[in-house]
């Protein structure tokens, strides 16, 4: 536990590292006005299929699929009334024990238009990413705790025609509790809560705010057999590309996750540890 609290520490301390000389950097190009000013609420739904497939001992494949809507933007009670994202997501991860592994791989998110029917729009831009993450796994009395941190290579561009890519970086920390509420742990048939909270920090040549967006994220789930499902209420806010200007977005996410273990057919998933999304 001594060794896991001091790599999380070590963690922490080089991002902090890195965030702060870039937010030094991007400061000094751009005033940031000391006054916020918050827009209106929005509304989305996030839809999304989750695939962890057990290889060998110690790799597995991991894989998201998501389908995402947004309000419409000229009716706020048309709560999902335009396409917001497909958002693909493939890694390979390997397990180095109980409580550590590291996951690698590419996304392919499609970005639609905020403007539908606007010609100087396309009506979808390709975003590809190059991420990496580190996920570290605790137990603090019945409760499951995963720290999460994620290192996302971005690129990226304005949905106006022409629009050239800009690469950018994106920093991610999430911590996440999963809560057993009709059994001592986590195991199957299980019924449980899991709040989170992720902060997102960004640095790139034109960004102007290193600080993205804070997502704060109650999902309720049940674990049948392989399959997990999940759940919930997830709040975000952060700046927009007008300095100043702060947006928040309430989401409802459902999800469902298929967790196989391709070693042995046979052989049932029992480990806390096979448990995790």
């Amino acid at each position: 536990m001594l060794s896991l609290q001091r790599a999380l520490l070590g963690c922490l301390f080089f991002v902090g590292l890195l965030l702060f000389g870039s937010e030094v950097r991007a400061q000094g190009e751009v005033t940031i006005p000391t006054e916020r000013r918050g827009l209106a609420p929005t509304t989305e739904n996030w839809n999304g299929l989750y695939l962890k497939l057990r290889l060998s001992d110690r790799w597995f494949w991991y894989q998201e699929n998501h389908y995402r809507r947004r309000s419409s933007a000229d009716n706020r009670t048309d709560f999902v009334g335009r396409m917001s994202q497909i958002y693909n997501r493939f890694g390979m991860t390997y397990l180095f024990n109980d409580y550590f592994e590291v996951t690698f791989g590419p996304t392919l998110v499609w970005n639609y238009t905020p403007e539908r029917g606007n010609p100087e729009f396309n009506n979808t831009v390709l975003e590809p990413r190059f991420w990496h993450q580190w996920l570290f796994t605790q137990s603090v009395g019945p409760v499951k705790v995963l720290h999460q941190f994620r290192f996302e290579h971005r690129f990226r561009r304005d949905p106006a025609i022409g629009s050239e890519f800009e690469y950018t970086d994106r920093y991610r920390y999430k911590i996440t509790g999963y809560i057993p509420l009709n059994k001592p742990k986590m195991e199957n048939k299980t019924l449980f809560l899991a709040p989170s909270n992720e902060v997102f920090f960004q640095t790139g040549k034109n960004i102007m705010n290193i600080h993205e967006e804070n997502r704060v994220y109650t999902a309720i789930g049940y674990t049948y057999n392989s399959v997990m499902f999940f759940g919930g209420h997830m709040w975000t806010y952060g700046p927009t590309a007008v300095p100043g200007i702060y947006r928040n977005r309430h989401i409802i996410r459902l999800n469902v996750m298929f967790n196989l273990d391709f070693r042995n057919s046979r052989r049932p998933i029992i480990r806390d540890q096979d448990l995790k999304f």
